[in-house]
């Protein structure tokens, strides 16, 4: 079973991402596997509806862990499986919390080791420099090295925000020559495209 991983700065909408492109794939509940950086694991399972609540927060690094989920792509007449992991937002510098830098550290090992990179880019957040989810030269580095992978897609997220079209623009100059999916990780918007990249890399 291939393996992509979700990955961008905090508060981009990585785990909305993962939970709702799940609900749009068909699923009522999402099992999310979580694997700390000191080797715990778990299983739980959740219902779609309410996943978002228990998992998102609007305060940075709510996730210290890979939380994967297998998820059922259609692929011509019939499903093929493939595990989706979210990871700990990446960021400039070195993080002052040893429990965070530990869970980048996991993340960067993912980047390195995955076949396919979701990388979620907040669109409305790229005229804001002040705000924690705008891109920065993280995000730069994270193209450098997952834009040699075949099946590298970049999603510039919250286009429902004000500001997200002018950002997409400067994501498509910036990021130039990569596969870019302007999508809404709230109400769906995006996820056929989507859908349809994750399904031709498989």
């Amino acid at each position: 079973m291939k393996k992509c991983i979700i990955v961008g700065k905090p508060n981009v909408g990585k785990t909305t991402f993962l939970i709702n492109f799940a609900e749009y794939l068909g699923a009522k509940t999402i099992e999310f596997e979580f694997a700390f950086p000191d080797g715990t694991k778990f299983k739980k399972k959740y219902p779609c509806k309410s996943a978002i609540s228990d998992l998102v927060d609007e305060n940075s690094h709510k996730t210290l862990a890979l939380q994967g989920a297998t998820l059922e792509i259609p692929v011509g007449k019939g499903k093929k499986k493939i595990q989706v992991i979210d990871t700990t937002g990446l960021i400039d510098g070195i993080h002052e919390d040893p429990k965070v830098r530990r869970s980048i550290s996991q993340t960067i090992y993912e980047v390195l080791n995955s076949q396919m990179i979701i990388h979620i880019i907040d669109g409305s957040a790229v005229t804001k420099e002040d705000l924690p989810s705008s891109p920065s030269e993280v995000d730069f580095q994270i193209s450098q090295i997952a834009r040699l992978k075949k099946g590298y897609v970049i999603l510039v997220n919250k286009m429902d925000l004000p500001g997200a079209e002018e950002g997409l623009k400067i994501i498509e100059e910036k990021f130039h020559g990569n596969v870019i999916i302007p999508v809404c990780a709230i109400n769906k918007k995006g996820f056929k495209e989507v859908k349809t990249f994750v399904a031709y890399n498989l």
